[in-house]
């Protein structure tokens, strides 16, 4: 790590202790583990981000309020709706499990979840644990997990919401629902509307980036609804039901097509039973649905759909108050229907895994062992072990060790030749070794954390343009440091964080040596917020480092930095108005060689909420 940081690190954890206190760290999460703990509690490195934050920073999209985040870095194909990538911890965009609802979404042919198409207006909390989680989810979780949650009641009467806005590239939305809970039921129905005229997406050319001179603009439409319910019997059975749908209209440039219409879906339930005080039994069901339709100049190309089954039992038996032990298994088919030829359309994944958690002093410790068994490709295990010490009431050491695996996904083995890309059959797993170390505190004046981690990836799979189709990257090592800072000085509110990567391939061969494509080496992220009673205002800045755009670094991704203003007034009783300008300083940039970004622009909502 290059000496010209550590001033600035150093000032990030120092320049605060003249503040005062802040928001204690005791929100409940359950992705790191799969059992409920606090942040504070966690081995793992966790960031939460809950509805007020949504709506303070005024997020207009998931990979908005999710750009930032500590090791988080997102690649964007022109602007909103557009196809949308996000690295965690410099490792692939299709190596982060992600969750809704406890349910596995993602596509099977392409391997990612579509965050440009989630609703952010039907998100309640959002948690993303870095680092390996193999040994608990199995396959894909190399990076880390991000489980979205959606609305749920927190009120013991209905309430209702609604939010209407406008700005900005012809832009709109409309927001809108209602929530309750009763002395043993919930529930939360909400629906919501965007839609922009968007800008040109892509400056590409006949032979580079999107094949194609299309200089118009690029709109995006999503529809979207959402609804959540559920009871709990006086014998403590507890049953919980949700689905979540989103319709997308979106146009982009590109030489084959320029059109798509997808649907994004999940649906299921969860039941909860307590067979006695010290034993929980959790079984969890649901499908998501992954499709698409392609068109070029509204003539139809082609249409993929997958399909997500997924159940998973688990139990969780308490052997005293500081010992847990969880055994559970899963089960996942995904299948393909595709008017384009697949050599395999459908496999399953079954995997068995246990956890034990314990404390003893001022240690934790938590350790897992998982064993799958995929239909294409055998065996696979993986384990964690978790170690943290505290010293008195304020500083945490944490030490961890985690391996993971990825199988292939349907697109990397068997998509059908076409110019630029084609699948290849000869493909082989990926596996990975990760440790990580990290010191955090917790002061009257506020928060801080320090985190060093390195992953080796063995059989990394990455489009290799010698062969035109995925290939095998024989060995990389990603070494990487995060450091966060919340604090409050005088009424004002700091967060800021920054993070430092090196995502290096150590294969044989002309790109050894070389930086993994479209991962940013550095980015800083800063947030300062106040409230003047009704009205409330705050800023960010966000940097992000060079990058570069294929394996073997010949084409470069200049680094940017962006700057933005909100403000909001609340002008009567639940009523707010709120206004934000992103890209204040109107910087050209990409995240994705040829693809523009969004320049100056502001947004206006109208908020109700009792």
């Amino acid at each position: 790590m290059k000496k010209r940081y550590i001033p600035l690190i150093s000032l990030l954890l120092l320049s605060a202790q003249t503040a005062q206190a802040t928001t204690e760290l005791d929100s409940i999460i359950v992705t790191a583990t799969r059992t409920a703990q606090t942040a504070d509690e966690t081995l793992a490195s966790v960031t939460i981000i809950s509805r007020e934050d949504i709506e303070r920073q005024q997020a207009q999209s998931v990979q908005d309020i999710l750009r930032g985040v500590p090791g988080i870095s997102i690649s964007n194909s022109g602007g909103a709706g557009k196809a949308t990538s996000l690295f965690m911890r410099g490792t692939n965009s299709d190596h982060v499990l992600v969750l809704i609802d406890g349910i596995k979404v993602g596509s099977a042919t392409l391997g990612t979840t579509a965050f440009q198409h989630l609703p952010i207006e039907q998100i309640e909390r959002i948690e993303v644990v870095r680092g390996p989680r193999s040994s608990l989810y199995g396959s894909e979780a190399i990076g880390g997990v991000i489980q979205i949650f959606t609305r749920k009641a927190s009120s013991t009467t209905a309430k209702p919401f609604l939010s209407i806005g406008g700005g900005s590239y012809g832009s709109s939305s409309v927001s809108m629902g209602a929530s309750g809970r009763g002395e043993n039921s919930w529930f939360s129905v909400s629906t919501s509307g965007q839609s922009t005229d968007g800008f040109d997406a892509c400056k590409g050319n006949l032979g580079a980036g999107c094949f194609t001179i299309e200089p118009d603009k690029d709109g995006n439409q999503n529809r979207s609804g959402s609804l959540r319910a559920g009871y709990q019997f006086e014998d403590g059975l507890e049953v919980d039901g949700h689905v979540l749908r989103s319709t997308n209209e979106t146009e982009f440039d590109g030489g084959f097509s320029n059109e798509s219409r997808s649907v994004q879906q999940v649906f299921g339930g969860s039941v909860r039973l307590s067979p006695m005080e010290s034993w929980q039994l959790i079984f969890t069901g649901g499908r998501s649905l992954d499709e698409s339709d392609t068109f070029k100049e509204n003539n139809f190309q082609g249409r993929i759909d997958t399909q997500r089954d997924s159940v998973s039992l688990q139990s969780d038996l308490f052997i005293t108050d500081n010992h847990l032990l969880t055994l559970g298994s899963d089960y996942q088919n995904d299948t393909v229907d595709s008017d384009t030829a697949y050599v395999t359309t459908a496999r399953n994944n079954r995997g068995l895994f246990g956890q034990y958690q314990s404390s003893f002093g001022a240690n934790d410790i938590e350790v897992s062992l998982r064993r799958d068994d995929n239909e294409q490709f055998d065996k696979r295990n993986t384990g964690g072990f978790a170690w943290g010490y505290t010293f008195g009431q304020s500083l945490r050491i944490n030490a961890s060790y985690g391996t993971a695996f990825k199988a292939p996904s349907f697109n990397e083995l068997y998509w059908p030749a076409s110019p630029g890309f084609s699948g290849n059959a000869d493909l082989k797993p990926e596996k990975s070794r990760s440790t990580e170390l990290g010191l955090r505190g917790k002061e009257r004046w506020g928060h801080w954390s320090f985190t060093l981690y390195e992953t080796r990836i063995e059989q990394l799979i990455a489009f290799d343009s010698t062969i035109f189709a995925p290939g095998n990257v024989d060995q990389v090592r990603i070494q990487g440091m995060e450091t966060t800072l919340t604090t409050q000085i005088k009424g004002w509110n700091f967060n800021t964080n920054l993070s430092l990567l090196n995502p290096e391939n150590e294969s044989s061969g002309a790109n050894n040596g070389k930086v993994l494509a479209r991962r940013a080496k550095q980015s800083f992220r800063f947030d300062i917020d106040r409230s003047f009673g009704k009205i409330s205002a705050g800023a960010t800045l966000f940097v992000e480092g060079k990058r570069y755009d294929d394996l073997a670094n010949t084409r470069k991704i200049s680094g940017y930095g962006t700057t933005g203003l909100r403000a909001a007034y609340s002008f009567a009783k639940a009523w707010q108005l709120q206004t934000r300008i992103e890209n204040l300083l109107d910087k050209e940039y990409e995240t994705a060689s040829f693809y523009n970004q969004p320049g100056r622009s502001m947004f206006v909502t109208l908020r109700y909420q009792p």
